[in-house]
């Protein structure tokens, strides 16, 4: 089964443009550079805190790099959490990852 990912995040609602922009970037790189990944970014808004729930959400139908798998793999894993480091200054907190697989 494709292994897929899941990145949540908050971000205070003042940065939401400029974090749009940096993850909608990011993930035409990542297209770009893998071929059949999907990629969607998701939004919780949370206005009485002044910060909102963002999600990443990343999978492919087929293996990206690794031969003998299915979906995510680690190594894009890892390019994914590089890239991102980029824009860090726009979080209130850490990135939290969960990897998760089909079951149906």
């Amino acid at each position: 089964m494709p292994r897929e990912l899941y990145v949540y995040y908050r971000v205070a609602t003042r940065d939401a443009d400029a974090l749009r922009l940096a993850v909608s970037a990011m993930h035409d790189r990542l297209r770009h550079a893998h071929p059949g990944l999907q990629t969607r970014l998701l939004r919780r808004a949370d206005a009485l805190s002044g910060e909102d729930t963002w999600m990443e959400t990343y999978a492919a139908p087929a293996p990206i790099d690794v031969p003998d798998a299915s979906g995510v793999g680690d190594e894009l894993r890892a390019r994914i959490e590089r890239e991102a480091a980029a824009w860090q200054h726009l979080r209130t907190g850490p990135r939290h990852t969960e990897v998760f697989e089909p079951c149906a």
